[in-house]
């Protein structure tokens, strides 16, 4: 199972998208695990991660964050800051399902 985190500045105003992406993938039979951190945890889910997402209070991170997961074929990605912000799950799910594909 593909395990997409979402990382924000303490993992909490990122859970409500985490569940309105899991509603999405339940709706559309999709098998993944989605869950919220904060960004202080990147190193510890780097080696569990299939793709991350970043949220728009840690965006300015992607760069440096991409570089670290590099090595472990980890695609990172900030989220879209309109789909963010109107809590657009089915969108940001398209997002991080686009960059498995891309990653295999």
């Amino acid at each position: 199972m593909k395990k997409i985190f979402l990382c924000c500045a303490a993992g909490m105003s990122t859970s409500m998208l985490v569940e309105r992406m899991k509603k999405s993938a339940a709706s559309r039979n999709i098998e993944v695990e989605i869950a919220a951190v904060p960004v202080s945890d990147f190193e510890q889910i780097i080696t569990e991660a299939d793709v991350i997402l970043l949220g728009p209070q840690v965006k300015f991170q992607l760069q440096s964050l991409t570089k670290s997961a590099e090595p472990h074929g980890v695609p990172v990605a900030a989220i879209d800051m309109m789909q963010y912000g109107s809590m657009q799950g089915d969108k940001v799910l398209d997002h991080a399902l686009s960059l498995l594909q891309q990653s295999q």
